[in-house]
């Protein structure tokens, strides 16, 4: 019954625990007169009264189902239609800033041809900034645009999740640094899943990007996990400052900030912890925050193996 609507779903079952009990009322209504199942001309009365009702019931029942399928795709085409609204001016707005930055900046080279090779070379890095920070928006609104749209052609393959979090380690080894945060890799020596290897990339990527900008200076992150029979359970968790309880029901969200002017002076897209909750979902898994009792931030999460 997967691919059936609620509506569907529920005339279905009604009907059938109704012809149960209709057959079993028929065939077993004398069975204290006589000791013994029969069926005469009584319960022939009985079963043709038993369809008629079912045949009724049956058209109250299909004429409902059909007004609550009807009910929930309005709902649903309501819902899809105000988030892709929201979505649009979210992606507008953010867009905006990089773009405008860009305007300015080369204008700015444009109109004064008398600078100085310093501060052209300053303008351009200051431009190349934005378009990198602009690049990696439209990167992240491609990836969840292919799980909402094309997941299903997403290709899965064993991926090793311990050498994939040690290249990550590696290539954030001076951001680690430069903010002096301590990454303790926890991680057995192999861990295998099958899933696809972009998506399990872009969890750990987003959440080791998302502790580098925001756990603050000294922090300590730290990687584990756990094996259950059909899961791997990962905890992700950092010593840094943490995020207001308020803000961790929707941390998930597209575009959501907690620091709005903070994630942009960092380069973020407010996509990145999106882009983790999906990909987990896609991979069977689920994902949950909390607030560290010493201060900062755990997720856990689980992926299918």
């Amino acid at each position: 019954m997967k691919n059936l609507s609620e509506g569907r779903k529920m005339f279905i079952s009604v009907m059938a625990i109704f012809a149960i009990y209709a057959t079993v009322f028929v065939v077993f209504e004398d069975f204290d007169r006589h000791g013994m199942p029969l069926i005469d001309s009584s319960d022939l009365h009985l079963l043709m009264f038993a369809a008629v009702t079912m045949i009724l019931l049956a058209v109250v029942l299909y004429r409902y189902a059909h007004r609550m399928d009807e009910r929930i795709r309005r709902e649903q085409d309501l819902k899809q239609t105000e988030t892709r609204r929201q979505m649009t001016q979210n992606i507008s707005h953010e867009l905006k800033t990089p773009v405008a930055s860009i305007m300015g900046l080369t204008e700015t080279i444009l109109d004064n041809p008398q600078l100085s090779d310093d501060k052209r070379l300053e303008l351009t890095r200051r431009t190349h900034a934005q378009a990198q920070r602009l690049s990696h928006l439209l990167q992240d609104i491609s990836t969840l645009n292919r799980m909402d749209y094309a997941s299903q052609q997403l290709e899965h393959a064993p991926v090793d999740i311990s050498q994939l979090v040690s290249d990550i380690i590696y290539e954030s080894d001076s951001a680690c640094d430069k903010r002096q945060l301590t990454v303790n890799n926890q991680l057995p020596d192999i861990l295998v899943i099958k899933g696809n290897k972009q998506l399990l990339y872009s969890i750990f990527r987003n959440l080791m990007d998302n502790a580098i900008n925001y756990a603050g200076e000294g922090a300590i992150v730290s990687i584990s996990a756990f094996e259950t029979t059909r899961y791997w359970r990962f905890t992700f968790s950092d010593t840094g400052q943490g995020i207001p309880a308020e803000h961790l029901p929707h941390i998930f969200e597209r575009f959501y900030r907690v620091d709005k002017g903070r994630s942009r002076s960092m380069g973020g897209t407010g996509l990145g912890l999106a882009i983790v909750k999906n990909a987990v979902l896609h991979h069977g898994g689920t994902i949950q925050a909390m607030k560290n009792q010493a201060g900062g931030l755990t997720i856990e999460f689980t992926l299918h193996k």
